[in-house]
């Protein structure tokens, strides 16, 4: 009884200070959904961006029956941020604003698989505006509305791949060690007007996109060490928000953090990626 109460009390604490609006970006399916349902479950209405508008409904159907909470969604190219803003615009300006987002969780991502020089400069540039240009804009946009407010926050997600160069995902590495800095950053200048940013650097979770990602002749091998579901990533990652400016969630992936980055040289660690990187395709 005690821990539900609590569990209760923590619920409408986080509702206070983040809601009652949250977007989320790439909240469709795998790590996005997990996001939606964990704030979800905290009371928190949604707005749902992603570019599949089937997998969009579905959620929000599920959830909205699951835990009555108001969500809306809208089917964009995330790659287009004129178009994020028009709509989000529409949503937060005005005398009467149609909602108030307390909470930005951008998990959208594009992930360019195999070797740079086999890479097309349509999926770099997509790679830079997904994984770099909207989170920032985005996070300028909605932190201003949340500074004025004194109260807020910013969830980004980047990746362990960040903390060093990774043949074969070179580009995603780059743009998510940007999220990572960023988020950082952030923190720092944003908590004095009472805006939460982490930075969530997780390692392999259970997602489609990993899955279609996974390396050659790898289907029936053992997931990788570390690997954790979306449910667990998202819950632990929305429970840190406030607790400092990075996250790696699973104890597994902070070790591997620490060797890669504090017991390695940076031409080992990059060795060690590359052969964990070599059967992606």
């Amino acid at each position: 009884m005690k821990k539900t109460k609590k569990k209760k009390n923590d619920y409408l604490k986080f509702w206070e200070k983040y809601g009652p609006y949250a977007v989320v970006a790439g909240g469709s399916n795998g790590l996005g959904a997990a996001f939606a349902e964990s704030l979800a479950r905290r009371g928190m209405n949604l707005i749902l961006l992603a570019r599949e508008k089937e997998c969009l409904e579905v959620t929000a159907r599920r959830l909205r029956e699951k835990y009555s909470v108001d969500i809306t969604t809208f089917s964009v190219d995330l790659a287009d941020y004129e178009k994020v803003k028009e709509f989000i615009l529409e949503l937060i300006s005005g005398d009467k604003p149609k909602v108030s987002v307390g909470l930005l969780v951008y998990n959208a991502a594009f992930a360019p698989i195999g070797l740079f020089e086999n890479t097309s400069e349509e999926h770099l540039s997509l790679a830079a505006a997904v994984n770099v240009r909207t989170p920032l804009l985005l996070s300028k946009l909605l932190s201003t509305q949340m500074i004025e407010k004194k109260r807020g926050g910013i969830v980004l997600m980047s990746s362990l791949a960040s903390a060093q160069g990774s043949p074969k995902l070179a580009s995603y590495a780059a743009t998510k060690a940007f999220n990572t800095v960023l988020a950082e950053g952030l923190w720092k200048e944003l908590k004095h007007h009472g805006v939460n940013v982490i930075g969530c650097c997780a390692g392999a979770i259970s997602t489609p996109g990993y899955e279609q990602a996974s390396a050659v002749g790898a289907k029936k091998s053992k997931a990788a060490p570390g690997t954790m579901t979306a449910a667990q990533a998202a819950e632990k990652t929305i429970k840190a928000l406030g607790k400092g400016p990075i996250i790696i969630p699973g104890g597994i992936n902070k070790l591997a953090k620490f060797v890669l980055t504090r017991l390695l040289t940076k031409k080992a660690a990059i060795g060690i990626m590359s052969n964990n990187t070599k059967g992606l395709s």
